[in-house]
C-alpha cells in the first residue's frame, strides 16, 4: 500500500485524548458541494418595515427592484419571544403595496433563495405577533440588523420535494489498530464515532475532513489484513475543491506566498479553513507593526482574507476567514493585535473586482473592507 492519505481517529470516553485507530489509503464519496439553493417568490404580509428594509423598499419603488441581502424570519410567540426561525438568502424586493387588512402596514413581494431545511417557513402560533425580520448590518461586523416585523408569509414551496440523500463515505484499504482492531475482531458492526483526518505526504495532519459514525466494515481487496470502513458523516462534507487545496499543502505548510491564488473563490474559501486548522496561537507582533498585503490576486472576498492571513502570518497564514473571524483575531493571539498598519499593495485590483456596491451576501466590497479595518483601529495605506 502506498502512502496513507487519511487517518481515522477516535476519542476516549472522556474525550480528553485521541487515538489513531487506522491509516487509510483513500476515501470514496467524501467530498460534495452544497446543493443549489431553491429560489422563489415570497409574500411578506402585514409588514412594518424598519431601517435597511424601509430604505430598500424606497429603492425598489424608484428602480423596479432592489437587493436586500440575507433576511432572517424569526417566528414569535404570543409574548413576542422568538421560538423558531428560517433564513432567506439573496433577497430582492420586487414590489410593495398597502396591506388589505391594515392600511398602515405593507404587503411586500420578494424573491429569495432558501436551502432545503428552510423550504417551509415555520408558522406563527395562534395570537402570535407574527415574525421579526432581521438582516445583516453591513457596517458593523455583520451583526443582526432589525428590519421590522410582518404578520404572515406565503411561501412558494409546498414541502413535497424529497430530501436529498448523500451516500456514506467508504474508507478504502484501512490498516486498523488498537480499539478499532479489537472491535472488528470481536465482530462488532457499529464501531462508534470517529474523525477522518487528511494527511500530508509526510503523514502529518492537514485538517479534519469529516466526522461521523463508523457503521460497517468489510475485508479490503487492496491487501491482506486491510479493511474497508463505512463512515456516516454527521457534519458537512468537504467541498469538491478540497483535494486541490490539500495538494497545495502536500509538502507541509507552503513556503511561498500566494499558493492559494491558483484556486477559484470556492477553493480560496476552503483554503482559509485549512489555514485556520494549521494556525497555532502565539505571541502577537509589537504594536505599530506594518504588515504588507500583496493584493495582486485579491479578485474576490476569500482572496482578500487569504492575502490578509499571509500579510500577518506569512505563507499559509491565517487572520480570519470573514469579518467576524478577523474581528476575533484582532483580540490577540493570531499574530497581530491593533493598532498596526496594513500596507495594501495593488489595491486597485480589489477596488475593481470587488467594486463599490454592497454584495447581496455581505459587506465584503472594497470600501466595506477598508471601512471595517479602519473601524478596528488599523491604519490602512493603499498602494
Amino acid at each position: 500500500m502506498g502512502a496513507s492519505r487519511y487517518a481515522v481517529m477516535v476519542y476516549d470516553d472522556e474525550r480528553e485524548t485521541q487515538e489513531t485507530v487506522a491509516l487509510c489509503a483513500d476515501a470514496e464519496d467524501l467530498c460534495a458541494d452544497e446543493p443549489e439553493l431553491d429560489r422563489g417568490t415570497f409574500q411578506l404580509l402585514g409588514c412594518a418595515p424598519e431601517g435597511g428594509f424601509a430604505a430598500t423598499l424606497a429603492d425598489a419603488r424608484a428602480t423596479g427592484s432592489a437587493p436586500l441581502g440575507p433576511l432572517v424570519l424569526e417566528v414569535l410567540d404570543r409574548r413576542g419571544d422568538g421560538f423558531g426561525w428560517c433564513c432567506l438568502y439573496d433577497v430582492r424586493v420586487l414590489d410593495d403595496r398597502p396591506c388589505a387588512r391594515d392600511l398602515s402596514l405593507r404587503d411586500v413581494t420578494i424573491e429569495a433563495s432558501v436551502d432545503e431545511e428552510d423550504r417551509i417557513v415555520p408558522h406563527p402560533r395562534p395570537l402570535s405577533a407574527g415574525y421579526r425580520l432581521l438582516g445583516q448590518d453591513r457596517l458593523h461586523d455583520a451583526r443582526e440588523e432589525p428590519l421590522g416585523t410582518c404578520k404572515d408569509v406565503i411561501t412558494p414551496f409546498d414541502g413535497s420535494a424529497e430530501p436529498r440523500e448523500s451516500p456514506p463515505v467508504r474508507l478504502l484499504g484501512c490498516s486498523a489498530t488498537g480499539t478499532l482492531r479489537a472491535a472488528i475482531e470481536a465482530g462488532k458492526e457499529d464501531l462508534g464515532p470517529a474523525e477522518l483526518v487528511r494527511l500530508d505526504g509526510s503523514g502529518r495532519p492537514i485538517q479534519v475532513a469529516a466526522d461521523g459514525d463508523l457503521v460497517a466494515w468489510a475485508p479490503a481487496a487492496r491487501g491482506h489484513g486491510l479493511v474497508d470502513l463505512v463512515l456516516a458523516p454527521r457534519s458537512r462534507r468537504p467541498p469538491t475543491v478540497a483535494p486541490q487545496v490539500w495538494r497545495l499543502w502536500e509538502d507541509g505548510r507552503p513556503s511561498e506566498p500566494n499558493a492559494w491564488a491558483a484556486c477559484g473563490a470556492d477553493g480560496r474559501a476552503y483554503w482559509l479553513t485549512t489555514a485556520l486548522h494549521q494556525h497555532g496561537r502565539g505571541p502577537d507582533r509589537p504594536p505599530g507593526t506594518a504588515c504588507h498585503l500583496d493584493g495582486r490576486f485579491v479578485t474576490d472576498a476569500p482572496g482578500f482574507f487569504c492575502a490578509l492571513g499571509e500579510a500577518v502570518n506569512g505563507p499559509g497564514g491565517y487572520f480570519g476567514w470573514g469579518l467576524d473571524a478577523t474581528a476575533d483575531a484582532l483580540c490577540g493571539g493570531f499574530g497581530a493585535a491593533w493598532p498596526f498598519t496594513l500596507v495594501w499593495h495593488g489595491s486597485d485590483i480589489a477596488r475593481t473586482c470587488l467594486g463599490p456596491t454592497p454584495l447581496l451576501r455581505g459587506p465584503e466590497t472594497f470600501e466595506g473592507l477598508v471601512r471595517f479595518l479602519t473601524g478596528k483601529g488599523i491604519e490602512v495605506r493603499l498602494d
